[in-house]
């Protein structure tokens, strides 16, 4: 048995991501009100690992949560991508007219603003959490509010589908990140190979940093599959580059890596794991 912190609760997707990953009957879920929390629960809790969302292919990339990653000195075990089905839940026997109210995560909001246009008359509540408002419309019985989150968390809270499938883009996918400190990479990684890496570093201010960077990764065959840059707080027009790469050769790899630490400062390897697999 494994306790996986989430952010949210029973029924949330990354509940649902957790299950897919270890296997449901395999996970003691410790609830998270935020992600901040989430991390501080790993530091307190040696044994314990997480699963946090770091990009959906909608809304883009969880900013706040790449610089959490960075500075908690945690690293990534391995990762899951989960297709995300939104549906508009409530008390069972209403009808859509009915509801005047959607209680939501602010990126369901956006994954599903499509949908939310044909009706007009629903306002907009932006919630901490998916699971979360389908559960407190559930234990206070509340008409006239619906909440937009999984089939899953529906059937736990008891809670009527009145839309099935709502989000925008019927490819709607979420990049989770298990995390967790060295000892348990260790031994929850199994025999699972690493073929993708995940690293932070900053440049010099100077022309060409980065191309040298990525023509040097090229040169080693290894395939840059995401770039997110943010701004060092502190230092005007200086950034963090976050990237992740796949690669066949790990000597090949770990060759590239020594080949670009002259040109970086403070490379970290955030982790090194297998490519995940994919939810539909």
């Amino acid at each position: 048995m494994v306790k996986v912190a989430i952010q949210g609760i029973a029924g949330s997707f990354h509940d649902i991501a957790a299950q897919c990953y270890f296997g449901q009957e395999n996970i003691e879920l410790v609830p998270c009100n935020t992600f901040k929390d989430l991390f501080s629960c790993l530091t307190e809790n040696a044994s314990m690992v997480g699963i946090v969302a770091i990009e959906n292919t909608i809304a883009g990339s969880l900013l706040p949560n790449y610089n959490l990653l960075k500075d908690s000195r945690l690293t990534i075990i391995g990762e899951h991508k989960l297709r995300i089905k939104h549906n508009l839940v409530a008390m069972p026997g209403q009808t859509i007219g009915d509801i005047r109210e959607v209680h939501t995560h602010y990126m369901a909001l956006l994954q599903c603003e499509e949908f939310l246009e044909t009706h007009p008359h629903i306002k907009h509540v932006e919630a901490e959490d998916t699971a979360a408002e389908g559960l407190r419309i559930s234990q206070e019985k509340t008409m006239g509010q619906a909440a937009i989150c999984s089939k899953y968390a529906a059937e736990l809270f008891g809670l009527e589908i009145l839309a099935k499938g709502i989000e925008t883009n019927k490819h709607n996918f979420t990049r989770f990140l298990i995390i967790g400190n060295e000892i348990m990479r260790d031994k929850l990684a199994g025999d699972r190979e690493k073929n993708k890496a995940s690293l932070v570093f900053s440049l010099p201010h100077e022309e060409g940093s980065l191309s040298k960077v990525l023509t040097i990764l090229s040169f080693y065959n290894i395939n840059l599959t995401k770039i997110q840059s943010l701004p060092i707080v502190g230092q005007e027009w200086e950034y963090l580059f976050y990237i992740d790469v796949k690669f066949d050769d790990f000597v090949r790899y770990r060759q590239s890596l020594d080949a670009i630490i002259p040109l970086t400062k403070k490379l970290r390897i955030l982790g090194e794991y297998a490519e995940g697999e994919q939810t539909i």
